[in-house]
């Protein structure tokens, strides 16, 4: 038995119905890490991802297909269905294709089977390894929360910098449970701005600074800093919202580089992965409220 860190926030008013996937697969540690964080922060969590690591996958799709081998870390036999779940704990649940698809077929048939309708929010991650910037285009973290978002699902990619491929069924590193508390802290934040949550066809990719044994040990630790995910151009690129005194937000480049504990937030467009403009970025400003800081 594990024991979470205490959240920075308590707990929302309202608790919604989310479906949660990845691109590193239904059994890695991370995927799992959230699932319980949100859970204990009394959200309904249904988990619909690979079978295997989906990595760089993008926003592929194809038709799941029956396992020719196990799934990840032994996580199910070979020959297994195309689509399946944990018997001990059926919102677990696997699909034998890409992000996308995993993502896809979590919002039309694994949703309806726990919620009685589609999810009210959609998470992925958290990703093993950062995704920021050019690398948005070929997460299928990202994927899977950009098609989410593009079906009318709000949604957030979640990524650490800190990790490797870890199996749920070992002993959990530490982490893994910070990145998933504050993945938990965020959420509860969009969540009670209260509905839509985000604007229509938005995602939001967050990024988790790195984690050791002596540096960033609590989510406590940690800061959460507006971002764009695509370095501006000089004299071409539209101003941002205006914050921390500043119409250019930093990058999430420039977060990921600075010296503490940072969690860039960016704000995007689902059919693009670009920048939303200063308008969305705005909205979204004003929702996330005291959860933001500025970069020294």
């Amino acid at each position: 038995m594990h024991f979470h860190i205490l959240a920075i926030f308590p707990l929302v008013a309202s608790a919604v119905n989310i479906i949660s996937s990845n691109d590193d697969g239904w059994a890695e540690v991370n995927i799992r890490a959230l699932f319980e964080s949100l859970g204990a922060a009394g959200h309904s969590v249904v988990v619909s991802a690979p079978a295997e690591n989906q990595s760089g996958t993008g926003s592929k799709q194809k038709t799941p297909t029956v396992l020719t081998g196990p799934c990840e870390f032994n996580s199910c036999p070979s020959g297994s269905p195309a689509v399946g779940f944990n018997s001990s704990e059926p919102r677990l649940g696997y699909v034998n294709s890409y992000p996308v698809t995993s993502m896809k077929y979590g919002i039309d048939s694994r949703a309806p089977q726990f919620f009685n309708g589609p999810p009210d929010l959609a998470v992925a991650g958290p990703n093993v390894g950062k995704n920021i910037g050019l690398t948005v285009y070929i997460s299928g973290t990202v994927g899977a929360t950009t098609y989410a978002a593009h079906a009318g699902i709000p949604a957030i990619a979640f990524s650490g910098a800190t990790g490797s491929q870890t199996s749920w069924n070992i002993t959990r590193p530490h982490y893994s449970n910070i990145y998933a508390d504050l993945a938990t802290n965020l959420t509860n934040q969009v969540v009670a701005a209260g509905k839509p949550y985000l604007p229509n066809d938005v995602w939001l990719n967050v990024n988790f600074g790195k984690v050791s044994d002596s540096r960033c040990t609590n989510p406590a630790d940690f800061s959460f800093v507006l971002s764009r995910i695509h370095i501006a151009l000089p004299f071409i690129t539209p101003d941002d919202v205006t914050t921390c005194g500043r119409s250019r937000l930093p990058s999430e480049l420039e977060v990921s580089l600075a010296s503490g504990c940072y969690a860039s937030v960016s704000v995007g467009m689902a059919a693009s992965k670009s920048d939303a403009n200063a308008t969305i970025q705005g909205a979204v400003l004003k929702n996330l409220g005291n959860l933001l800081t500025c970069l020294p």
